[in-house]
């Protein structure tokens, strides 16, 4: 990152929502910290405490739903695999990455992983059910800073196009977000 901190604020364009990320580089990788309010027909608020090392791979998500239900989650890369809320999940050993369905925010961590064209199986969060499952995905270089997302699985077809900033940073998601000045 060429700051030490930065703010990135998004609107969603499918359903009322907003999204203020921080994002901050720490002596040992990278902290991001970011509050969702989701005012779509399945209405819910969540704030989520991303720990990753130098390279941008996930060590840690905290997660926290608001509302009626107040649910927590918390996921860690443990020895080639993961732990969610401290179980061992060996069905969820290929996942590469982690999707978190309510934030462009994981796709920086896809496109900085992949570092080109290419395709990597996430472990997919989807919200506010905190159901996991794990979901292929497909990242198309399109010249510049904008990308081609394609689903091979939880939403296999569906296709955007990404606009991102020199590090990585979602700018624009066709049909989804867009960055708010």
């Amino acid at each position: 990152m060429s700051a030490r901190f930065q703010t990135r604020k998004w609107r969603r364009l499918d359903e009322p929502g907003l999204e203020v990320l921080h994002v901050r580089l720490e002596p040992d990788g990278i902290l991001a910290c970011s509050t969702v309010v989701h005012a779509g027909a399945e209405a819910f608020g969540m704030s989520y405490l991303w720990r990753l090392d130098r390279d941008w791979r996930t060590r840690r998500l905290e997660l926290r739903l608001s509302g009626p239900s107040a649910e927590t989650l918390r996921i860690e890369r443990c020895d080639g695999s993961w732990q969610v809320n401290g179980r061992r999940r060996p069905d969820l050993a290929e996942c590469e990455e982690i999707d978190l369905s309510a934030t462009p925010f994981c796709n920086t961590l896809a496109l900085r992983r992949l570092r080109g064209t290419g395709e990597l199986t996430t472990l997919y969060v989807d919200l506010p059910s905190l159901q996991l499952s794990p979901s292929r995905q497909r990242y198309t270089a399109l010249g510049g800073n904008r990308w081609k997302y394609t689903d091979l699985g939880i939403a296999k077809g569906f296709e955007a196009n990404l606009d991102v900033d020199d590090e990585g940073l979602i700018l624009a998601y066709e049909g989804l977000f867009e960055t708010l000045e």
